[in-house]
């Protein structure tokens, strides 16, 4: 495989407290733990529908 994959930041920017137990798994699935907190991850579909579920908690740049 190539390294052509994009990569995405993604940082937490609202409290996953008291949103839906799956939108919680979500983030802790993305690598998140902490507020203000940042993960660089690979561009996949996965990701991308994570993003997707959770794009109220989360900020996310192509990096």
């Amino acid at each position: 495989m190539s390294e052509a994959k994009g990569k995405v930041k993604v940082t937490l920017v609202r409290s996953p407290i008291g949103t839906l137990q799956s939108h919680r798994a979500s983030v802790r699935g993305l690598g998140l733990k902490r507020m203000h907190q940042s993960v660089v991850l690979e561009d996949t579909p996965a990701v991308r529908g994570m993003i997707n579920r959770v794009n109220y908690l989360v900020k996310f740049e192509v990096a």
